[in-house]
């Protein structure tokens, strides 16, 4: 039976599409983001596009071990998004992160709910159940912070025109 893993899967989409309590999600947010809002830098934040690569970078390497594959992903290159240079690098990004979320939701919703409690991948990360919800945390601590550049952005450009 899968109830625990179905109710995790929700939530991770809840974050990525909407519907979850705090009424605020990724696909929402950046909904209407230009590839130059994306790539902007302010003070010394990460740009909205390295934010999207980074958490995505998480639930791909994730992804990949649900698929059998080793655990693959590295802290020191979760910041590194190829440039982004036109409208295209932008949605090119956006689609795969939108996918990759679905997909990976798809994935959770099918894990047995003992699954939850072996350990993914090394026993240093710990089991599933906690690594699903760190996934789910990390992407609205960052999700927090897309949300703040959109203001700081907004201040900018209404103080000092675009």
């Amino acid at each position: 039976m899968t109830v625990l893993s179905k109710q995790i899967a929700k939530h991770f989409r809840e974050v990525h599409f909407g519907g979850n309590w705090t009424s605020v999600n990724l696909k929402e947010t950046l909904a209407g983001v230009t590839w130059q809002q994306a790539t902007a830098k302010y003070y010394s934040m990460n740009t909205i596009a390295t934010l999207v690569f980074h958490i995505n970078y998480y639930i791909s390497a994730v992804m990949k071990v649900l698929q059998g594959e080793p655990l693959n992903a590295h802290d020191k290159y979760s910041f590194d998004l190829l440039p982004i240079l036109s409208e295209q690098d932008w949605e090119k990004l956006l689609e795969k992160t939108w996918a990759d979320a679905n997909t990976f939701a798809n994935m959770i919703e099918q894990m047995p709910d003992s699954k939850l409690q072996e350990t993914m991948a090394d026993e240093k990360y710990g089991n599933w159940y906690l690594n699903l919800h760190g996934i789910i945390e990390h992407t609205h601590y960052h999700l927090g912070q897309i949300v703040l550049i959109k203001k700081i952005a907004a201040l900018v450009d209404e103080n000092f025109g675009e």
